[in-house]
């Protein structure tokens, strides 16, 4: 049975379905592309890894022809459907990077913070209105074994510079007065909010008036040599391209051995009707930090600059073979539990309504990070695997693709996360197998106060451990 609060909920993104803001393009799509073209770079996907690589490739050289492909519209994707963090961290969060990478995670922090302080840059130089504020972000207990974890997170943080500081259980009921906190940890900087449909299309027209083409409506189905570049198929064309950066995210990618490495993960947010200034004053939080719980099956929540609050997370769900279909945009059963969970956090709230429940696919990998390659002879690059923090990280990681495919060594591509590559999933349908199981034992876990069973302690023992 559906919660009441969801009632009239629409099923569509909320950033996509803002017609009466005025920072919405009211303009049709681009064209498809029909007939053959030549570009001295192509970008394959519409979402932010393809608009931060148009955009640098223009800044680096003013000249380059660059085109970019996208299969539908331009942010349609995770890009418009996210829950609008834009996180400083490179590595999905200081933990995993500091596992995976300990020999640079200094290096990598200092990366992170450079390119968030460059992605407020950009929005001030494109005067691009998406809401951005450098909230800073609280990560916060909801049960006491969690507590130790953020301890942890709090001294690893100071150690590498963070601006943090340790909340205990009345200083957090304090400042956001949410009935299950234990304890928190607030990272003062290193998270900004942000309208992330409006940041699409701030990058898309930034790009355009820099001379980018845009053809939407346009999938690539094949790409292969050209003389001494690429010749990228779509269904009505064709593009010779010298260079090629892909960005297609959860999506098939046209090159192979980039397949073997990302599964697609859905996650689900819902967003409420702006709340009065009455709701506003029960539940504090009036300096507007992101919220994201310390659970691993975790909700992530904040407050929008029309005073809503979006409220996401929890269930990562993975349909076996790895299916990405519309139908699986809405999942009843998850926003009935988000609905109550927010309910449970929030109870003064109670009464207050949904007017957005939506779904969208994360592109996953074994790390939990960014990946990065070139395939045909270094004429094209590829990123991917952001899972979920790909709001700020896809702009580092447009980067590293045009340092790339530039052919000489960079600061970047000696980077031991970019020289290296996550462990590959298996076929199906052991995938399907491992996954579900890995799933279950977190949710076991979080359910027996962090205790993880045998299945993820052999993952963790292997380098493949998942605990957010």
């Amino acid at each position: 049975m559906r919660h009441p609060a969801l009632r009239d909920a629409a099923g569509t993104p909320f950033w996509l379905d803002q017609p009466q803001r005025p920072q919405r393009p009211q303009r049709p799509p681009h064209p498809p592309l029909r007939g053959a073209a030549e570009a001295d770079l192509a970008v394959v996907g519409g979402g932010f890894s393809g608009l931060w690589t148009a955009l640098l490739a223009k800044e680096r050289d003013p000249g380059l022809d660059v085109v970019v492909l996208e299969g539908r519209r331009i942010g349609w994707a995770a890009s418009g459907r996210n829950g609008g963090f834009c996180a400083g961290s490179l590595t999905h969060g200081l933990a995993n990077g500091a596992e995976r990478f300990p020999d640079e995670i200094e290096t990598l922090e200092a990366l992170g913070r450079e390119n968030l302080d460059g992605i407020e840059a950009t929005l001030q130089r494109y005067s691009i209105d998406c809401g951005f504020e450098r909230t800073g972000e609280l990560s916060v207990a909801t049960a006491p074994w969690q507590v130790p974890g953020l301890l942890e997170q709090q001294r690893l943080s100071e150690r590498l510079g963070r601006r943090v500081e340790l909340l205990d259980r009345d200083a957090i009921r304090a400042e956001v007065h949410g009935a299950t906190y234990e304890a928190a940890v607030w990272d003062r900087d290193g998270t900004a909010l942000l309208d992330p449909a409006r940041l699409a299309w701030g990058l898309a027209d930034a790009c355009a008036a820099l001379g980018v083409r845009f053809h939407e409506g346009t999938r690539v189905t094949g790409i292969s040599p050209a003389g001494a570049g690429l010749r990228l198929r779509t269904p009505d064309g064709s593009v010779t391209a010298a260079k090629v950066a892909l960005g297609t995210g959860a999506f098939r990618s046209p090159l192979r051995r980039v397949r073997p490495f990302i599964v697609p993960v859905y996650d689900y947010a819902l967003m409420t009707e702006p709340l009065t200034a009455g709701q506003l004053a029960s539940i504090g939080w009036a300096r507007r930090q992101g919220i994201a719980d310390a659970a691993n099956q975790f909700h992530y929540y904040r407050r929008t600059d029309d005073d809503r609050i979006l409220w996401g997370g929890y269930d990562a769900v993975y349909h076996n073979g790895g299916a990405i279909r519309p139908a699986y945009d809405q999942r009843p059963s998850t926003s009935d539990k988000l609905a109550t969970h927010f309910f449970e956090t929030f109870p003064q709230l109670e009464g207050l309504r949904f007017t957005h429940a939506w779904g969208g696919v994360v592109d996953t990998c074994s790390r939990f990070c960014a990946f990065f390659g070139t395939g045909h002879g270094g004429r094209l690059a590829y990123a991917a695997g952001f899972t979920g923090l790909g709001v700020g990280a896809t702009r580092f990681g447009a980067q590293v693709m045009l340092d790339l495919l530039s052919g000489e060594p960079t600061p970047l591509t000696r980077l031991r996360m970019v020289r290296s590559k996550p462990v590959p999933f298996p076929p199906e349908p052991v995938r399907s197998g491992v996954i579900q199981l890995t799933r279950w034992s977190i949710a076991r876990a979080d359910a027996h106060d962090g205790r993880r069973n045998l299945w993820l302690r052999t993952l963790d023992r292997l380098g493949l451990g998942f605990d957010s």
